[in-house]
């Protein structure tokens, strides 16, 4: 497992999951075994080179080309996963974890599986302890996903199923369920069956027409405490002679909404709540 490697070595081992780092940020993810041969287009490394080198090591492609030995990050695992399908943005994954509290023990249900970026995450974080259900109504994809999974060496925290969100999920009592599908204000029913009293559920949609619909049916359904969030992420050249911000950010790719499954809803009025957001923004300045 990639969590066990850091607590027990402070050396690459053969079977760990190590990532190569080179000029410009290229890396590469890779599993060592002995005898294993890594090519790249700056040279070639063998695995029996890294196998008992320190963490943080610099080497040497047979060209001379420098690769630094790293023990890769969540981040890293989810920005090289093999995709089929557009993968959610670091950004937007850890504004999900922090905000529905995903952490050790969870228990936790995506549908639409998708490559496995955000699945990552959250086997990542529930630990050996938790467990994370995910539904995909397309076969084929959620075989990449699988197969990312498993590559990482997280699968075993991970219950794959083939099912449609209108039919609903047989799993009661989750603790946080997030919906990545292009309408998911029409499944707030099914995903309100399976959440815990209090549980957390999380969206994510491209446009503001969704985020009105997704509005709408989370008050129908009894979803308090919601919040519409957009990430945006600015890069800095890192030459302290000359920082500036770099030509492109990743600006809009989608809003979250997240939601808290509650008995009933009060006569509490938007104009409240949108308050109390503006009131805890000003404390953050």
């Amino acid at each position: 497992m990639i969590t066990s490697q850091i607590e027990s070595s402070n050396f690459a081992r053969e079977g760990d999951l190590v990532q190569l780092q080179g000029a410009g940020h290229k890396s590469h993810l890779l599993r060592l075994e002995a005898g294993g041969v890594l090519q790249t287009h700056r040279g070639v490394i063998r695995h029996d080179d890294i196998i008992g080198q320190k963490w943080g090591s610099r080497l040497e492609s047979h060209q001379g080309n420098p690769f630094y030995l790293l023990q890769p990050g969540i981040a890293d695992l989810i920005k090289n996963i093999k995709r089929s399908t557009q993968i959610m943005y670091p950004k937007e994954i850890g504004q999900i974890l922090i905000t529905m509290g995903i952490g050790p023990g969870m228990r936790v249900l995506e549908c639409g599986s998708g490559s496995g970026g955000l699945t990552t995450a959250f086997a990542y974080m529930v630990g050996e302890s938790g467990q994370v259900y995910s539904y995909e109504r397309k076969p084929d994809v959620q075989a990449l996903a699988i197969k990312n999974l498993t590559r990482v060496g997280l699968l075993d925290r991970v219950t794959f199923k083939i099912g449609d969100a209108s039919e609903g999920f047989s799993e009661e009592n989750i603790d946080a369920l997030f919906l990545d599908l292009p309408n998911p204000y029409d499944y707030l029913e099914q995903a309100r069956k399976s959440l815990k009293p209090g549980g957390y559920l999380g969206m994510l949609v491209p446009t503001v027409n969704q985020v009105q619909l997704c509005l709408r049916s989370l008050m129908h359904h009894n979803f308090a405490f919601v919040e519409v969030i957009e990430v945006l992420v600015r890069y800095y050249k890192t030459d302290w002679e000359h920082l500036r911000p770099v030509d492109r950010m990743i600006a809009h790719t989608g809003f979250l909404l997240f939601g808290r499954a509650v008995e009933r809803l009060g006569l509490e009025k938007t104009e409240e709540v949108s308050q109390t957001k503006d009131e805890e923004a000003e404390e953050l300045l």
